[in-house]
């Protein structure tokens, strides 16, 4: 059930924000000028929407039509409100178990570990409202359509969700090579959300200070590190082997 999730010119986009549709990521030209455009900028900070400031070249890469400055992409789904998911996870009687993602910028990673995610039984994921992979037609064709089938929230930033988890008594782990324990001397059990970082930088270490733990995966060999929705895989199995 996918359907068109890219619009474009200046006013077919006021017109979406206003309408109420369901808006992932808005791309606006840098040195745009008008009072249209003035007109979305103050309508971006008034519905608290926020929007990424890149080169011609990027918006006409999105589309080939006359985007006038502005493309907007529309999200084939609804996202959750974090409150209200950790609330109806703890309420249920089963054990939290969410995932932390922080700006992940491939979709087709994001598909993958949606995907994994689904399949080991995790309460939701959370995800940065900017600088992360879209949700749009590879996302949920990686995920298999299991998109559709966990919640997904969006936050302003990371830390918020770290800082919301840890208060509704929910231990923050973070996958990390900068660990000293791998997740073999993790423990699981507990209620927890696990945070995978982005495939070139990792968790940001301002998030890194505040999380609860720190866990790694063991490498055994030359390569340094693991591809994220491998290592995400590996970090959700042993939570699985461990609440068996």
């Amino acid at each position: 059930m996918e359907k068109e999730t890219t619009i474009f010119g200046i006013r077919a986009v006021i017109e979406a924000i206003k309408s109420g549709e369901n808006i992932d990521k808005i791309f606006l030209q840098k040195g745009s000028r008008g009072d249209l455009f003035s007109e979305l900028e103050s309508l971006l900070r008034k519905e608290r929407l926020n929007a990424s400031y890149v080169p011609v070249e990027k918006l006409n890469k999105l589309t080939k039509k006359n985007h006038q400055g502005a493309v907007a992409q529309i999200a084939p789904i609804t996202f959750y409100n974090i409150e209200d998911l950790v609330m109806h996870t703890t309420e249920s009687g089963k054990t939290p178990l969410f995932l932390l993602l922080d700006q992940l910028s491939d979709v087709r990673n994001f598909g993958a570990i949606i995907r994994t995610a689904e399949c080991t039984g995790v309460s939701g994921i959370i995800i940065q409202k900017k600088g992360g992979a879209p949700v749009n037609g590879d996302t949920i064709k990686t995920s298999a359509g299991a998109i559709f089938k966990i919640p997904i929230c969006k936050v302003d930033h990371i830390k918020d969700a770290v800082f919301y988890m840890q208060a509704s008594g929910i231990r923050v782990i973070a996958a990390t090579e900068k660990a000293e324990q791998t997740i073999y001397d993790t423990s699981f059990k507990e209620p927890c959300a696990i945070i995978m970082g982005s495939e070139g930088k990792g968790i940001n270490p301002s998030v890194l200070k505040i999380v609860d733990e720190k866990s790694k995966l063991p490498i055994l060999g030359k390569i340094a590190s693991l591809n994220v929705s491998v290592a995400c895989g590996a970090f959700l199995y042993e939570a699985v082997r461990q609440r068996l």
